[in-house]
């Protein structure tokens, strides 16, 4: 749950990139009967240390990610396996978006 959605009524910077990766990437492996409780922990796991970052951290995050450690590069192909969208799918939209201007403003 975002601050947002908790009843505050600035959204933040973090606010919208969460907002953003929950409605394309986490959501639906969450609300999944089918995900496996691994993708699902993992999941829960991303979110909780993306919680601990700025806006620009996040995105520092998102790109770590995208280019791979050994957990994330596992963490992506268990979830092309079992069929649901990664941060690779998402990845136009979400540089258009969260680029460096954002940030700054």
């Amino acid at each position: 749950m975002t601050r947002a959605e908790a009843g505050e009524l600035r959204v933040t910077k973090e606010d919208e990139i969460m907002m953003f990766l929950h409605e394309r990437v986490f959501d639906p492996i969450l609300k999944s009967p089918e995900a496996p409780d691994s993708l699902k922990q993992g999941v829960r796991l991303t979110v909780a240390r993306m919680w601990e970052c700025d806006a620009a951290g996040m995105v520092k995050f998102y790109w770590s990610a995208i280019v791979g450690t050994g957990r994330s590069i596992d963490f992506a192909a268990q979830l092309r396996a079992a069929g649901f969208i990664r941060f690779e799918e998402v990845i136009d939209e979400f540089r258009t978006r969260f680029n460096d201007e954002w940030l700054r403003n």
